[in-house]
């Protein structure tokens, strides 16, 4: 019951991502629900801080900061599961890696603690946690201060952490996809982090599920097409998959 309740609710985030907002009416017609039953889940999706209603309407809670770790890492948990199996196959045993911040980075090296003799640097200590029992993994874990909502370190100290390393893949995300294809954070800590991680990397790998789809945030570089491949769980405008391909960006959609 507890599985059902969660992937309906990663269906009503799905939906309010894709259509701007809906009534509690549109989502009961479209999820085969009662209406009563989509109103508890808008009241616990409200209460995280993922939607807000207003006028008989729910919609994506437009926010300058993140909401929390634990209530993010039960949003869209399958989708983000398959974004990591798809990482998993993308990246070898024995390979050298860089780990960004973000629960579907966290998932990806959950998936990647079965390869072999892997070296990883992160400024995650989920990630590193995930990667506990990986057989013989060699991990660098950044330093600095820690921000202890989500248990990683970001800005200059990352910046200065994955200057020093050079990698075969690195895995990050990022706060938010414009409709557009620019790459959006809540910060500009959150920006520096993530472009240090790509830059260490021979091939990046961009990784975000169906909610930064279309979200709009204070901090905004570079776009999409930058990185090598990207892959999502969100169907991306035409638009921003032809500017990938024309820039040889690979998007796999799981």
């Amino acid at each position: 019951m507890r599985r059902e309740v969660t992937e309906r609710r990663d269906e009503i985030i799905a939906l309010l991502s894709a259509n701007g907002s809906l009534s509690a009416a549109d989502l009961s017609a479209q999820l085969c629900v009662s209406v009563q039953t989509i109103r508890t889940d808008l009241r616990n999706l409200d209460e995280t801080g993922f939607v807000q209603r207003r006028n008989g309407r729910v919609q994506l809670r437009q926010q300058g900061e993140n909401i929390g770790y634990l209530p993010r890492a039960g949003i869209s948990r399958q989708e983000k599961q398959r974004i990591a199996l798809a990482v998993k196959g993308l990246i070898p045993d024995r390979a050298r890696i860089a780990l960004g911040t973000g629960t579907t980075v966290e998932t990806c090296a959950r998936f990647l603690a079965s390869h072999k003799d892997l070296f990883v640097a992160s400024n995650s200590i989920h990630a590193v946690c995930a990667l506990q029992h990986a057989p013989g993994v060699v991990v660098e874990l950044a330093g600095g201060a820690v921000r202890m909502r989500d248990l990683d370190m970001i800005g200059a100290s990352a910046l200065e952490f994955f200057d020093k390393y050079c990698v075969d893949y690195a895995v990050f995300s990022c706060g938010g996809l414009s409709k557009s294809g620019r790459v959006m954070d809540y910060n500009s800590d959150e920006v520096t982090a993530r472009k240090a991680i790509a830059k260490s990397a021979r091939k990046s790998i961009l990784v975000l599920d169906n909610t930064k789809s279309g979200l709009e945030l204070a901090c905004q570089t570079g776009h999409v097409w930058d990185y090598d491949i990207v892959v999502t769980g969100a169907v991306l405008p035409e638009p921003v998959l032809q500017n990938c391909a024309r820039h040889d960006c690979v998007v796999i959609q799981v």
